[in-house]
C-alpha cells in the first residue's frame, strides 16, 4: 500500500500546486503584499490535508505559546524534508526566508517569492554584498516579519550528526532579536531523495526561545546543545509511537549511540 499511496499522493501534490497557481496566481498578484500570504498559506494547508487523506500521515504542534507575541524573531528549525520549508506557514503571520539569488530567476516562482520581499543572496558573494544582504534582513525584521533559517544550511536524515553553520550566529548577534529553535522529523515519513511518504503521527515541538544579549560564540553552543538534546528526544517518541517506519541507517546510528550512553 506504501507504494501505491506514495505515488497518488506525489501526482495529485503536484497537480494541486500547478492548478493553484493557474487558478490563484491573478488574486495573488493583486492583493496587497502581506494579505497575499493567503495564497500559500492555504496551498500548505491543502498539502496536509492530502498527507492525512492519501498517505494517512498527521501532525501536531507543540510549543506555539513560545513564539514571541510581536511578531519579531528569528526561527530555527531542523531541516529534513521538503515538507518543512511550508509545513509551518499557516502559523506564522509574514515570515520570509533568506535565499539564493537564482531561485529568484525562476520564472513565476521567482516573482512569488519577490513579491513576498525574500532576501537574495550570492552565496560566493563578500564584502558589501553581504552587508546589503544584513541591511535588507534588518529592514524586513523592523516591520515586524520573522525570518526563517535552517541551521545547518540543507536537508539532513533523521539522526545525522549536527553540522551547524555560523552564520545564524552572526545573524542572532547582529539582529538583535530572540531565536526560536524547533525540531521535528518529518524526514521518518517524507525522506529526502525518496518519492515514499509513509503513514503515522509526528510531533512539531517549538522550544522556548534563545534571548538576544549572548556572544555569539555561547549562542550556538547554547543553539546546538537545546536543539539536539530536544531532536534526540523526539527522535526516540517518533520512532516509538510509529515501529511500522523504516529506520534510516542515521537515525539507529544515533539510537545506538544513545543508548550506549544512557
Amino acid at each position: 500500500m506504501v507504494p501505491l499511496r506514495s505515488a497518488l499522493f506525489n501526482v495529485v501534490f503536484y497537480a494541486n500546486l500547478i492548478l493553484q497557481m493557474i487558478v490563484l496566481t491573478p488574486v495573488y498578484f493583486l492583493m496587497p503584499r502581506k494579505a497575499s500570504w493567503i495564497v500559500p498559506k492555504t496551498w500548505a494547508k491543502t498539502n496536509h490535508a492530502l498527507m492525512r487523506v492519501l498517505v494517512g500521515t498527521t501532525f501536531e504542534i507543540e510549543g506555539l505559546e513560545n513564539l514571541p507575541a510581536d511578531g519579531v524573531y528569528i526561527l530555527s528549525p531542523k531541516h529534513q524534508s521538503f515538507w518543512d520549508v511550508y509545513a509551518l506557514l499557516p502559523w506564522l503571520s509574514d515570515p520570509f526566508f533568506i535565499l539564493k539569488k537564482e531561485l529568484m530567476r525562476i520564472p513565476l516562482f521567482g516573482w512569488y517569492v519577490a513579491k513576498q520581499r525574500m532576501v537574495p543572496v550570492d552565496r560566493a558573494a563578500r564584502g558589501r554584498a553581504m552587508a546589503a544582504v544584513m541591511e535588507r534582513t534588518k529592514q524586513e525584521m523592523a516591520t515586524g516579519r520573522q525570518l526563517i533559517i535552517y541551521p545547518e544550511g540543507t536537508r539532513k536524515p533523521p539522526g545525522a550528526a549536527p553540522d551547524y553553520k555560523y552564520g545564524i550566529a552572526r545573524l542572532y548577534r547582529d539582529l538583535q532579536v530572540p531565536v526560536v529553535p524547533v525540531v521535528m522529523h518529518p524526514g521518518l515519513f517524507w525522506p529526502r531523495r525518496s518519492l515514499r511518504r509513509y503513514p503515522g503521527h509526528f510531533k512539531v515541538r517549538i522550544l522556548p526561545p534563545i534571548p538576544p544579549g549572548l556572544d555569539a560564540d555561547a549562542f550556538l553552543a547554547r543553539l546546538i546543545d537545546t536543539t539536539e538534546t530536544a531532536s534526540d528526544q523526539l527522535l526516540v517518541e517518533t520512532l516509538r509511537d510509529n515501529p511500522h517506519l523504516p529506520v534510516p541507517p542515521e537515525a539507529a546510528e544515533k539510537l545506538r549511540a544513545m543508548q550506549a550512553a544512557a
